[in-house]
């Protein structure tokens, strides 16, 4: 069981955010599950784990330093492939592919979405 509900991220163009999620989730195996037009989308498995919204108090959506959203993939190919399709969806590279040391056979790629987002998607091989 995961400690979190779910997570969500502001935005300043939802349909932009939008698109950009359903390209780099698919491969992960994770899927739209809420759609509000002109509110929020929303992905998960069996019930949305990730939301992508307009904040709710009306004000500018901000990204904040030192937040990373990980993103669980099966593969270091699967790692490979999701960081060159957010890449060629117009995302920022913040890390390439490659093994991490944080623990044994981690490996992963860091990108930052279209409003500033990070974004690590990462598997442990235990290689």
């Amino acid at each position: 069981m995961s400690i979190f509900t779910h997570i969500t991220l502001g935005t300043r163009d939802l349909e932009r955010a939008t698109s950009f999620y359903d390209t780099i989730l698919a491969p992960l195996g994770l899927k739209r599950l809420v759609n509000v037009p002109g509110r929020a989308s929303a992905w998960g498995l069996d019930q949305p784990s990730l939301v992508v919204l307009y904040p709710i108090n009306g004000k500018a959506a901000t990204a904040s330093n030192g937040v990373t959203v990980g993103l669980q993939a099966e593969s270091r190919d699967m790692v490979d492939e999701v960081h060159r399709l957010a890449l060629e969806a117009g995302a920022t590279d913040e890390g390439a592919p490659g093994p991490r040391p944080v623990a044994k056979g981690a490996y992963a790629a860091y990108i930052r979405d279209h409003d500033g987002h990070k974004v690590c998607i990462g598997c442990r091989t235990g290689e």
